[in-house]
């Protein structure tokens, strides 16, 4: 009869093993039964509220507006409302000099971007909301693609697709690929149902669909939009709707992606219906965002469960890992062009995102506000 190690490390590598390779081959040969393709009308459009919270966003707020002020969309359906977080730069004084451009500056005390976006709503006129944050470049046909895909009365919200612009790093060519796979996946399950997430630079949705949320949500791009999924609609991605990012260090992605997670446990405290039978793509949300909360607990479980496996087992599962290790701890000493890079990197990048992952249980021990945390992309620094 097999031990209980033996059991319990079988067990958490069949579950590793579907939830990073399996269940994306479920995803691309599985034969699910697809909703009809998003009835887009191009012709329809509508009053748009752009949403823009910022705090201290000296360094991107000219950029983004002007961004903003090229969108192809007529003006006169284009009202413009930057959340000033309480900032103490210049964001403020920037911001009002668009003000003959039409944009509207509203200053609130800090209180993080959730408290922001619930003020700027009070204040919104348009039938459609358009969120966007300060740093990305968004395309000038991004948002007649996200209005024309909420004429369909299927659908409450839509994101666009972020590109990311990858440097000559091969940290920042590991995170493009799994950014990827991440829009590859929001595709497939666009055309299933619906995906349960925005992209929070680049998504709109139905006024009368959004719902003030906690102020001290950390998942904004998911609370509104689970709002309209729960009353029945779809939230969909369009790819033909674009915005522009660039890579960020690998020590940044991990204070990005630990703040990710923490929301995502918040959504699942605050959203336990999305583990029932309310939830038409329960299926998805567990394989493809639960699976991310449990990655590096089932990876300890089989690393510590290794140690008392029967031989050969336990030498080839530990020195596997060992493996794994040895080449995340040596990538940061290598060159950029060495070929022993190519497999050094992912290693590193992946076990720094299984820390990040570890790390955003800290969610139920701190404040949420403290997991709020500047990003840096190339040699700038942007704001939260």
């Amino acid at each position: 009869m097999p031990s209980i190690s033996t059991l319990l490390f079988t067990l958490a590598a069949c579950l590793l093993v579907y939830l990073v390779v399996g269940y994306p081959l479920l995803l691309a040969v599985y034969p699910w039964h697809h909703r009809p393709q998003i009835a887009k009308d191009p012709a329809r459009l509508r009053l748009v509220t752009v949403l823009l919270p910022v705090y201290n966003g000296a360094g991107f707020i000219r950029q983004k507006l002007e961004s903003i002020l090229a969108l192809d969309y007529p003006r006169d359906l284009l009202e413009i409302l930057v959340i000033s977080d309480g900032s103490t730069d210049a964001t403020d004084t920037i911001a009002n000099e668009f003000i003959p451009s039409g944009v509207r500056l509203l200053r609130v005390p800090r209180g993080g971007k959730a408290a922001a976006l619930n003020a700027g709503i009070e204040q919104a006129r348009g039938e459609i909301l358009f969120f966007t944050d300060v740093r990305q470049r968004l395309a000038p046909d991004s948002l007649r693609h996200l209005v024309a895909c909420l004429a369909d009365p299927t659908v409450g919200s839509v994101t666009g697709e972020l590109h990311i612009v990858t440097g000559d790093r091969q940290e920042e060519a590991d995170m493009g690929l799994y950014w990827r796979y991440e829009v590859w996946a929001r595709k497939q399950m666009t055309q299933i149902d619906s995906i349960f997430g925005a992209t929070g630079c680049i998504y709109a949705m139905r006024r009368e669909l959004v719902e003030p949320i906690p102020p001290d949500t950390l998942g904004d791009d998911t609370a509104f939009p689970l709002g309209a999924f729960f009353r029945g609609y779809r939230m969909i991605l369009d790819a033909e709707a674009k915005a522009y990012d660039l890579a960020s260090p690998l020590g940044s992605e991990f204070d990005r992606r630990m703040r990710t997670l923490a929301g995502l446990w918040q959504t699942l405290v605050r959203r336990p219906e999305l583990l029932g039978l309310r939830d038409r793509m329960w299926l998805h949300f567990v394989s493809h965002k639960v699976g991310r909360l449990l990655l590096p607990w089932l990876a300890l479980a089989a690393l510590g469960s290794a140690f008392w496996l029967d031989s050969p087992w336990r030498e080839g599962a530990l020195g596997l890992a060992g493996v794994f290790l040895a080449l995340a701890a040596l990538d940061s000493l290598l060159p950029q062009r060495s070929l022993l890079k190519r497999i050094s990197s992912p290693a590193r990048t992946t076990l720094v995102m299984l820390a990040a992952s570890m790390c955003s249980i800290s969610v139920f021990l701190v404040s949420p506000q403290r997991l709020w945390k500047r990003t840096r992309v190339g040699a700038e620094k942007a704001e939260d």
